[in-house]
């Protein structure tokens, strides 16, 4: 299994990058991780919110499989999409655990996406297969990469019994 984390704009805090490159790479000694990082949409600045989501849904869509946003979407069917989204399912970390190792099993590849400041397009909800939410409480996008990946790291450790996570 392969773990595909696409998240829109770069990170521009170095030692947040830092961090989360450290999990990133720990979540490596487990299993494939690719991040992929889409670019920042450009001037912007008088564009309606809705139009920013539909721009960044076609970059979405075509990390995904390829496909662009006025084309039917092409499903991977060897990919599950995961959007992190406040609406998504709230798990404790050893749920996530026990969900990833039943993936893992299933010999599907993952990928997890974290959009922009203003959500996801109607397109990119289309695509998705799920939707999972860390908290109830609103962060910046930068700080969920980070804890999108302690939570993966948190995950491969209680899979394989390792003394990270304290229950």
């Amino acid at each position: 299994m392969k773990i595909t984390l696409i998240v829109v704009g770069k990170n521009t805090d170095r030692q947040l990058d830092g961090m989360i490159n450290d999990y990133v790479s720990r979540v490596g000694h487990y299993m494939s991780i690719e991040v992929k990082v889409l670019p920042e949409l450009k001037n912007v600045r008088n564009m309606p919110f809705d139009q920013q989501k539909q721009a960044e849904g076609e970059l979405i869509l075509r990390a995904i499989d390829g496909s662009n946003g006025a084309s039917p979407v092409k499903r991977n069917e060897r990919q599950e999409v995961i959007l992190l989204d406040e609406k998504g399912q709230e798990w404790r970390s050893v749920e996530f655990a026990r969900w990833i190792e039943k993936k893992q099993s299933a010999s599907r590849d993952l990928v997890f996406v974290i959009g922009g400041p203003f959500g996801f397009s109607e397109d990119v909800y289309r695509r998705a297969d799920g939707l999972m939410s860390l908290s109830r409480m609103t962060f910046s996008h930068q700080m969920i990469r980070l804890f999108f990946a302690e939570q993966l790291y948190r995950a491969m450790t209680i899979i394989r019994g390792e003394k990270y996570h304290h229950e």
